[in-house]
């Protein structure tokens, strides 16, 4: 019995030791791992007493996890955080003031055009309206195009100086703002009307 005691003692501090003198796992080696596959880690479970009173170690099959479910985790996390709500579009009025607010604007600016035609001697200039398309022709020097895009909330101008324009209505100014350069729809039209056709025009 003392012989077979000895044994058994002999055995425990045998695995014991093993089991402590086995080396941890790297951390370089699970960084150069692409993020989102499958990777493994050493848990950390102690040896099991047998039915016997003998040390058993764990096995190396048993004690690897799969720690893919949480970097998937991380990964998500520092993609949603990556978001830059800074260019989030604005938030639309609602249809029906959209129409209302935008008639009001086109409709003004035919009344603004033909006055100021009146004014003119210029050939080919004209002015037309239809189809929610306001269209002025000023005859070799180029032709606008303003007219309302209700899916967007926006007006669109077309112009032969600056090109297309996208405006988005500004409850803070109570205009029209083009949200790329900053610049007011009536400011833009009265500018570029004076540059081509030598003549001040007031669209306010």
């Amino acid at each position: 019995m003392a012989c077979s005691s000895f044994s058994k003692l002999l055995i425990r501090r045998q695995l014991l030791a093993r089991f402590r003198s086995s080396p941890p796992l790297s951390s370089s080696s699970s960084s150069s791992t692409l993020l989102g596959a499958p990777q493994l880690r050493e848990a950390s479970t102690a040896p099991r007493v047998g039915g016997d009173g003998a040390l058993v170690a764990p096995s190396r099959a048993s004690h690897w996890i799969d720690s893919s479910r949480t970097l998937s985790r991380a990964s998500f996390s520092s993609r949603a955080s990556d978001i830059d709500e800074s260019q989030a579009p604005p938030q639309s009025i609602i249809e029906e003031e959209f129409h209302r607010l935008a008639d009001d604007t086109i409709h003004s600016l035919q009344e603004k055009f033909e006055e100021y035609g009146d004014s003119l001697q210029m050939d080919g200039y004209d002015v037309d309206y239809g189809n929610h398309v306001l269209t002025l022709k000023l005859g070799s020097l180029g032709t606008y195009v303003i007219n309302k895009q209700t899916p967007n909330r926006q007006i669109w101008l077309s112009s032969p100086v600056s090109g297309p324009s996208r405006f988005d209505w500004d409850s803070a100014t109570k205009g029209w703002v083009y949200r790329r350069t900053k610049a007011k729809l009536l400011q833009l039209l009265e500018e570029e009307l004076e540059q081509l056709c030598g003549q001040h025009i007031d669209l306010s």
